[in-house]
């Protein structure tokens, strides 16, 4: 197509045909040459095509061949600027749809795919901090450990209130206690332990008579199935020894990770939280966290304390639950913790009634075990009976 002058006429190809008619008939080179011009004059648009027609109208018939010359760079700038011009009007539209997006207004009860996943995530962040309360994540890191220390200064002889000698009578001891006390247990065991001593004994014990020794401890057949049994894997599996590490204790049967963690920070001092009744209890009460399934609660309260206090934070929150705060009726009014307690007023706030409600050593009672630690009886704490004692 030919080039449109200023008063809209067509000047391209005439001007060609009047300048060969008055030099002469053009070479075979020549005729390439305007053949290559016309070329890019097409490809490279109208703005080439002006630039070609000065050309034509300012240089010399004899001087075509150097015009077609500098009008084949414009091929390669025409390419390059092509490229340009496509990719202005995308980046304009996607500015213009960011624009639009900013400027249009969300409904109120319309929630973004991005939105919903945060909101979905934030209470999994808070649960290990967050309090129900809505103290602030530092304020109850605070209050949590300053709890602890109180407790420690109460209870400095705390320690796990089973009578065993070896991680093997800690581990049955612990997997009886299952629904009963402490203090029956201690009274059950020393019969059991003198009869079958290690794991290769109780594996091949008499169901009958197991279920006999076990009695006074409640469900006594469940329970003689799970410690035979556990005999049994740590004869086949272990070698007859109690393994150290929880991802082998919890493979054993009747044993969850609060008897792995139990025998792992009594019998082999690695740190562990004891998730039992009177932790789940207390830790709701204090509003360290409000969770119920005994893993996640394990998981909130162990995000409080460094992991070398675990294993004593369990002691401390366990005999706090055993003597003082308990389930029916929490001796408020004695409480050493009281100013600390979200809960303070559950129970009797009179100091004098409260202390009526004291058990154990602080209630001037025999505590749990027949064979406690001597820190323990040297605090004024006393043993307790054996079974059927008067």
């Amino acid at each position: 197509m030919g080039e449109r002058a200023p008063d809209g006429s067509s000047k391209t190809g005439k001007s060609a045909k009047k300048a060969v008619g008055a030099e002469g008939e053009t070479s075979p080179a020549e005729k390439a040459t305007g053949k290559a011009a016309k070329k890019v004059t097409k490809r490279a648009g109208k703005p080439a095509e002006k630039k070609a027609a000065s050309a034509a109208k300012e240089t010399a018939p004899a001087k075509k061949t150097a015009a077609a010359k500098k009008a084949a760079p414009s091929k390669t700038a025409a390419k390059k600027s092509t490229p340009a011009k496509k990719t202005a009007p995308a980046r304009k539209t996607t500015s213009a749809r960011k624009a639009a997006v900013a400027k249009k207004v969300k409904p109120a009860d319309v929630v973004l795919p991005a939105e919903a996943a945060v909101e979905k995530a934030a209470p999994v962040k808070k649960i290990a901090v967050r309090p129900p309360g809505g103290e602030s994540p530092t304020a109850l890191v605070r209050r949590a450990r300053r709890i602890n220390r109180e407790l420690a200064e109460v209870y400095p002889y705390a320690h796990p209130e089973l009578d065993f000698e070896n991680p093997f009578q800690l581990l049955v001891a612990t997997v009886l206690s299952a629904q009963t006390t402490d203090l029956r247990v201690n009274q059950t065991t020393p019969a059991l332990f003198a009869r079958y001593p290690a794991p290769e004994d109780l594996a091949a014990a008499n169901p009958e008579e197991v279920e006999q020794i076990l009695r006074p401890c409640g469900f006594f057949r469940a329970k003689t199935r799970s410690v035979i049994g556990l005999s049994k894997s740590l004869v086949e599996n272990f070698g007859g020894e109690v393994p150290g590490r929880l991802e082998d204790l919890v493979t054993l049967p009747g044993v969850g990770r609060k008897t792995a963690f139990v025998v792992l920070g009594n019998a082999y001092g690695r740190p562990g939280i004891t998730v039992d009744t009177h932790f789940q209890r207390l830790v709701r009460r204090w509003q360290w966290t409000d969770e119920t399934d005994p893993d996640k609660i394990e998981a909130a309260v162990g995000a409080l304390f460094p992991k070398s206090e675990w294993t004593d934070l369990s002691h401390h929150v366990i005999w706090h639950g055993r003597r003082i705060c308990h389930a029916r009726k929490p001796a408020c009014g004695a409480c050493p913790i009281a100013p600390l307690c979200p809960a303070y007023g559950e129970g009797e706030t009179d100091p004098e009634k409260a202390k009526k409600l004291l058990k154990y050593e602080k209630g001037g009672f025999p505590g749990q075990r027949l064979n406690p630690p001597q820190a323990y009886l040297d605090a004024g704490g006393k043993p307790a009976p054996p079974l059927g004692a008067a």
